[in-house]
């Protein structure tokens, strides 16, 4: 099996994953856009499918083609598909309903649930410290989340209520991806970790074709939307292969203990890029959620760290959190 070549280059790695987060905004950013013309399973599609050309040049131009050609766990990367695909899908549908810093915010809860799960199916001691930071970071989850909760008549007209539901089980289904992928870095490398999950998102992505005639619900009809929205839904799969290029290459020059804290800059760039596209404005919930659930967040990040516990195999597969 190969091994990914690293060097400590900390001003480098901090500045590509700075880069890959701020693509990662862009592609949410144009997926949202698109949202009103083509259902989630359909952009699901077009950012997977078109994906997998920048991600195939990347591995021929590093020498890893073939080897990500030829996956070790063929049913593993399969469950890493399907759930990550569906955490798309979901979050997807979020983008849709609510604002782009909003879906951020709830989005920041997979490395709570992480712990979590890690603790329910890897064994792994989690004490007061990691209890208290993921305590702290559900309390601020539930303030952002609350008041589409309320079920008053304005959630439930636009749909708001269902949308931080559907973002917040994709939270949940990324955490379970992240576990997943800690273990299927053991047989596979991961370029073919990369390369098979847009060939698998890809795939289930086109079976939801027939899903709007098979339902008879027009909201997973696939569409044919207006020309620029074709060009909006091919960029966002452009865009979000060159962050997961970026992302993955930011942990070769640095550790993912020293990364992690970096994933957050998201909310700045989601607040940015909502105003400046969706004129959203983040409201007061949001911003006292999302700055407890960053500080659960941080405060498990450097507890892992102390711990020694190596999360940079995990990391380069998965979209930085709060992101699709």
């Amino acid at each position: 099996m190969a091994t990914d070549l690293t060097q400590n280059r900390p001003g480098l790695a901090i500045t590509l994953k700075l880069c890959a987060v701020f693509l990662f905004m862009v592609m949410a950013a144009l997926i949202k856009a698109a949202s009103d013309h083509v259902p989630a399973g359909q952009a699901v599609f077009f950012r997977s499918f078109f994906a997998v050309p920048v991600i195939m040049l990347w591995l021929w131009q590093r020498g890893q083609l073939r080897e990500g050609l030829i996956p070790s766990n063929l049913t593993g990367h399969v469950w890493r598909g399907v759930f990550g695909t569906t955490a798309m899908g979901l979050t997807f549908t979020g983008l849709a309903l609510l604002p782009l810093p909003e879906v951020t915010a709830i989005g920041y809860a997979t490395p709570l649930f992480a712990v979590i799960f890690a603790a329910m199916f890897l064994g792994e001691r989690v004490r007061l410290i990691r209890l208290s930071a993921v305590a702290l970071g559900l309390i601020g989850v539930a303030i952002v989340i609350a008041p589409r909760l309320s079920l008053g008549a304005e959630a439930l007209t636009t749909g708001a209520t269902f949308g931080a539901i559907m973002v917040l089980v994709a939270s949940i289904l990324r955490a379970m991806v992240q576990i997943h992928v800690r273990r299927l870095v053991q047989t596979d490398t991961t370029a073919a970790i990369v390369f098979y999950f847009s060939i698998t998102a890809s795939t289930l992505g086109l079976l939801t074709l027939p899903l709007g005639w098979l339902t008879g619900l027009a909201a997973l009809e696939w569409t044919a939307p207006p020309l620029w929205v074709i060009y909006l839904l091919i960029l966002s799969g452009l865009v979000g292969g060159i962050a997961q290029i970026m992302v993955t290459a930011s942990y070769r020059f640095g550790g993912a203990s020293m990364l992690a804290p970096f994933d957050y800059a998201s909310m700045i760039f989601a607040s940015a890029i909502g105003y400046v596209a969706f004129g959203e404005i983040p409201t007061g919930p949001i911003l006292l959620g999302a700055s407890l659930v960053i500080a659960g967040g941080v405060l498990i990040i450097w507890r892992e760290s102390q711990l020694g516990l190596d999360r940079s195999k995990s990391k380069p597969n998965v979209p930085p959190s709060g992101t699709p």
